[in-house]
Formats: structure tokens, sequence, C-alpha cells
């Protein structure tokens, strides 16, 4: 700030200091004025000035330190008082551009809320004819093109769902319960809706679940647990996938391990990075990058750690961690 100072009055210094040389140097060739005198007169003037630069320093730069130190939160009451008609003239336009700000900030936080409850309806609405739809497919006798059909819906039901939570992510605290949920029953729910896909690759199930009862929300747990299965039956062809359950460290861990293709290394880093899909397979179109970054964002609020391991052509295991319960005791004084 001191350099900032000086640099913005150098002109006023560099002037004062050219007084003072050209006093000094009518004093030398002026015989009628002594130069001792006038050496004197500015070295005390020069004093005077360094006093006055300190005193203008501190009480110039006071509001200036005030906006350098400024958050970037649109709250002026951290700005100090101006005490200078310039001072007046910035403050008044940070005013008016932070009302303007705030204004479109409002009105841009209610369009945003007004297209997500917009978008949550149109979900919830098509919900209803997309269970139509599975009750039509029941009924049709061709077993080839029933099964093409489920597997059309189920990709339908899938992407639906995933636009769902997706856009109550942001509030996932607000919709949280915290409980004891028993993880065979989540486990074979999703393999169950998962049927008919798993069916047509020729994917069966090798479940091994040693320890069931885990501390979780059950709803944004079975969420999770579908972005993984769903990535495990999409890269897996006629194979099994493996689901087991343990304890581990005081923990208990899930695993969930398919034998496809598998990621290569230098991808796992970006796995979880929203939209990045592979650099080994960049112009495949199934992979859309948003399943493992959504199923990463909802284990955050829920203690979970999810880690992957993989290989390539020897298959990926999804291993998620559950907290201990004194975690959310500390968390939430459950």
């Amino acid at each position: 700030m001191i350099r900032n100072f000086l640099i913005e009055r150098i002109s006023w210094i560099l002037l004062f200091f050219a007084f003072q040389g050209m006093s000094l140097f009518i004093a030398y060739i002026d015989a009628t004025i002594p130069f001792g005198s006038m050496l004197y007169v500015t070295f005390l003037s020069s004093l005077l000035f360094a006093v006055f630069l300190c005193f203008r320093y501190f009480r110039e730069t006071r509001f200036y330190r005030s906006l350098e130190d400024w958050e970037s939160s649109l709250d002026l009451s951290e700005v100090a008082e101006p005490i200078s008609p310039f001072e007046t003239i910035v403050v008044h336009s940070i005013t008016e551009q932070t009302k303007l700000l705030k204004s479109e900030l409002s009105e841009n936080r209610i369009q945003l809320e007004q297209e997500k409850d917009d978008l949550l309806a149109w979900i919830h609405e098509v919900k209803t004819p997309l269970t139509a739809m599975q009750l039509m497919i029941g009924r049709v006798e061709n077993v080839t093109l029933k099964a093409q059909l489920n597997q059309e819906w189920l990709r339908i039901h899938l992407l639906l769902d995933q636009q769902l939570h997706q856009k109550r992510l942001t509030v996932i605290e607000n919709d949280l319960y915290i409980e004891q949920i028993q993880l065979e029953s989540i486990v074979f729910n999703e393999i169950k809706t998962m049927q008919s896909w798993c069916i047509q690759k020729g994917i069966g199930f090798d479940i091994q679940l040693n320890r069931t009862d885990v501390l979780s929300d059950a709803k944004w747990l079975s969420f999770i647990l579908r972005q993984l299965l769903t990535n495990a039956i999409k890269y897996s062809e006629k194979s099994d996938i493996f689901i087991k359950s343990y304890e581990k460290e005081g923990q208990i861990c899930l695993d969930v391990t398919d034998m496809g293709r598998g990621i290569d290394q230098k991808d796992l880093p970006r796995i979880f990075d929203k939209g990045f899909t592979s650099t080994t397979d960049h112009r495949e179109q199934a992979s859309t990058g948003i399943g493992l970054y959504l199923a990463k964002k909802a284990a955050s609020p829920l203690l979970l750690k999810i880690d992957v391991d993989s290989l390539i052509g020897k298959g990926t295991t999804a291993t998620l961690c559950f907290p201990k319960q004194n975690e959310f005791v500390n968390l939430q004084g459950m």
C-alpha cells in the first residue's frame, strides 16, 4: 500500500523537490540570499513534508485498505466511510453497482428456482406415462421385442431418476434422514430394477453381504448404489458382478466389482469430475460423465467415502465405506 501511495503522488513529490532544488539554486547564484539559511529552511521543509506525507498516508489509505480487505459479498458495511469527494464518488459508484448486482442476483435465483421447480414437475409428470408404458410392455408377447422395450424403458427411467436427484442435490441436507438400514434390501431392490438389462447382457450377480446394518439415508444410498451398478452393467458383457460387504478398520465397506473393460490408470483421478468420460474411448457416445460425479456429490453429506480401483481389461472395483456411528453423532448430535 505504501508503494502504491507513493506512486500515486509521485508527481506532487517531484514537484516539491523541484521547488526545493530551485530555491537552493537561486540561493547559490544570488549572493544576497544566505545559502546556509536556505539550506536549513530546505531541510526543515523537507522534514515537515515527510511528516505530512505520513499523516496523509494513514488518512487517505484507510478507505482504500478497507476496499482491499473487502470480501466480494456485496456487503458495503465493511467499507470505510469516505472522507474526500473522490472517495465519495467511488462509494456512490460501488453502491449503485452493488444494488444492480443484488437485483440481478435475486432475479436469477428466482428464475433458477422456477426452472428447477418446472423441471421437477415435468419429471414427475413424465413418470405417469412411463409407468403406463411399463404395464403395456408387460403385455407384449414377442420376447425379443419385449426385452428391447424393457431395456429402452429402463434407460429412460434411469436418466429421469438421475436428473431428479441432480436437482435435489443442492438441498440434499434438507432431505436427509439418517437411520440404521439393511444393505441387503437396498442391493436387491436395485438389482431387481435393472434385471431386464442384466438378462439381455448375460450378466449375473455374486452377492456376499457379511455386514448388512449400516448408518445412512436409504433413498440417497440407493441412488449412489444405482450409479455404481449402472456403470458396472454398462461396461460388462456376459460376466458376473461381485457385490460384497465387510468390515475394515471399524468401518463397514461395500465393494461392487465388475469384469468389464476397466479404466486406464491415467483416467482414475478424473473419473469423479463432472462431464469426464474417458481418454481411451473418447469417441464413445454412451457415457455422459455424470453418474460418478453425482454419486460423489451425494456421498459427501452422508460421510461416505467412494474409491475406485481398476485396470484395463481386468475390471473395476468401486468401494463404499460407511461412517462410524460416532461420526454422525458428532456431526448432527444424534
